[in-house]
Parts: C-alpha cells; structure tokens; sequence
C-alpha cells in the first residue's frame, strides 16, 4: 500500500507540472495574440473603405484569437492545485520586495533566527553546568553573607544644610583677606562666591561637601548675567584667568576626599589663597615676573610655590 501512494502521489505530481507546462504555452500564446491586436493597431490602415472593412475584420479575429486563448488559460488555472500555505505571519510580504538584491531581509532574518537558536542552545547548556558547579567562595551562612556584603549608600552629597554653612563660615574667618558668600540658587547645591583680595574672583559649585567645577574670572569681571542669575559657566576674557581655571579645575580633583570633604574643601581654598600676590610674586624658577606675557599661574600642591606654565617642575 505505501509503495502504491507513493506512486499515485508521483502520477499526480507529474500530471501538475503538464499542467504548468501547458499553462506556459498558453501565456505565451495569449501574450503573442494581444501583441498582434496591437500590431495592427500600430500599423493602421490606409484610405479606402475596403482597408477600413479589412481593417476591422482582422481586428475582430484577432480580439476573438484573444478571447479564446485567456479562457483556456483560466480554464489551466483553475485545474492547477495550488501548494499548502504556510503561517510565516508578516515575513510573507518580503516576496514583494521588487529590490531584493539591494535589501536582503530575508536572508538577513534567516541568519538571525539560526544565531538566536544558538544563542538559547548555548544558553541552556550553561546554565546546567552553572548550576551544577555552584561557586561557594566561603561558609557563611546567607544571612551573615547578606549583613557583610551590605552596603550603605555614599552620603556625602546630602550634607545638612546648616553643616557647609559652618564650614564656609568658618573659612571666612581663617582668611581675612578673601570673602567667602555662600548662596543656593540651583537648590540643594550650595555655590560660594570667593572674592580674593582686588587679584580675583571664583565661582565654586558644591554637591554636598564635594567641589563639583570652579570658574575664576578677574577682579573687575561681572558675576551675574543680564538677567540677574549667578553665571557660573562663562569663561573669563583673559587668558591668565582661564588658565588658573585650568589649574583650579586639577588642583580640585588633587583634593578629592570624600570621606574627608570639609578637609578637600579647607585645602583647595587655601591652594586659592595663594593667588592673592598674582601680579606681583616671582617665579621660582626663572625668578622673573612675566614669561609669554603671563605671571606665575600654577602653583605647587604641595608647598604653593608659584611656577609659570613653562617653569612648572
């Protein structure tokens, strides 16, 4: 019996594709006589009542040549079976795709789908080892393990209010020569506005305790923007300034200690102070006072020696 269906199944099969073959022909017939009808079209006729009535006659014939050709091919096309559909959702439309070559999305979808079995195979077979050959670094129990491995969220940028107060006041103190005005006008974070001697003004962003940026412009510069608001991004006109910004900038992330921040802070102004003889202080080095047209601008972490940028060790 199975070698019986398997013959039926290749009778049948063979009978379809006669089927198709004879389907082509009768394309390609009907295709040969729509291109006579308008042939004769293009050609027209001449003048004459004859080649008029000739004229139409062959059109006639060949309209009707026509019309019998298209009903044998749907008579074809409807004795051909056509194959089993398959449910492939949306990825049905990518076989109207009139630039295949240019787009190939069914290509691209295939590899896609064949990698991402191999990714989930892959993925099973680790996890079963994995789970296997669970990693016990230490015999803790889990709770213990829990209360050693907690850890407690950094607190050091939501300091009290009150707590930068005390300490921009007392810095106020311990520097008579150089103003110290706390303000909050972005919230939370405070910003001290440092007015150093008649050499400098700076703009100092807090987070908490943490230095955040610094923006040091001259003494005669305006701090506040046409609109009232504190300006603590615009640079300064003078190139001296914009370099100890720069300096400034690195002397800031020197002093970083967040378990420390009212030291970092204490220091990096005390590293600002020493700004106070700018135009008037000599280099250490080279013992002069101006080097490419600008005073000694760095000055040592360590022992605040003044250095021009050329004469830094």
């Amino acid at each position: 019996n199975g070698n019986f269906r398997f013959i039926k199944m290749s009778e049948n099969q063979q009978s379809q594709v006669v089927l198709l073959q004879n389907a082509l022909k009768a394309t390609k017939e009907l295709r040969t006589s729509v291109q006579n009808v308008f042939g004769k079209l293009c050609d027209g006729m001449e003048d004459g009542e004859d080649q008029e009535k000739t004229l139409l006659n062959d059109l006639q014939q060949s309209l009707m040549k026509v019309n019998t050709d298209l009903g044998e091919l749907e008579k074809m096309g409807s004795s051909i079976q056509g194959g089993s559909q398959l449910v492939i959702g949306n990825t049905s439309y990518l076989s109207l795709d009139p630039v295949v070559d240019k787009t190939p999305a069914y290509t691209q979808l295939l590899q896609s789908y064949k990698w991402s079995n191999k990714v989930s195979e892959h993925a099973g077979f680790a996890h079963a080892l994995l789970h296997q050959n669970s990693l016990k670094r230490s015999h803790l129990p889990s709770s213990g393990q829990a209360k050693r491995l907690r850890k407690h969220p950094p607190t050091i940028h939501t300091v009290p209010e009150k707590v930068v107060d005390t300490l921009v006041a007392n810095l106020d103190q311990m520097f008579p020569d150089m103003s110290l005005t706390l303000s909050r006008p972005l919230g939370a974070s405070g910003i001290i506005q440092v007015t150093l001697s008649r050499t400098l003004k700076a703009v100092v962003v807090l987070r908490g305790l943490l230095i955040e940026s610094v923006i040091v412009r001259g003494y005669g510069e305006e701090m506040y923007k046409e609109n009232g608001k504190l300006d603590i991004w615009r640079k300064s006109k003078h190139a001296v300034f914009n370099k100890i910004t720069e300096n400034a900038s690195a002397a800031m992330l020197h002093f970083y200690a967040p378990l420390m921040a009212d030291i970092a802070v204490k220091s990096f102004l005390t590293w600002l102070h020493s700004y106070k003889k700018l135009f008037s202080t000599l280099c250490v080095k080279c013992n002069k006072y101006l080097v490419d047209n600008l005073p000694p601008t760095w000055r040592d972490l360590r022992n605040l020696d003044p250095y021009h940028e050329s004469c830094r060790p």
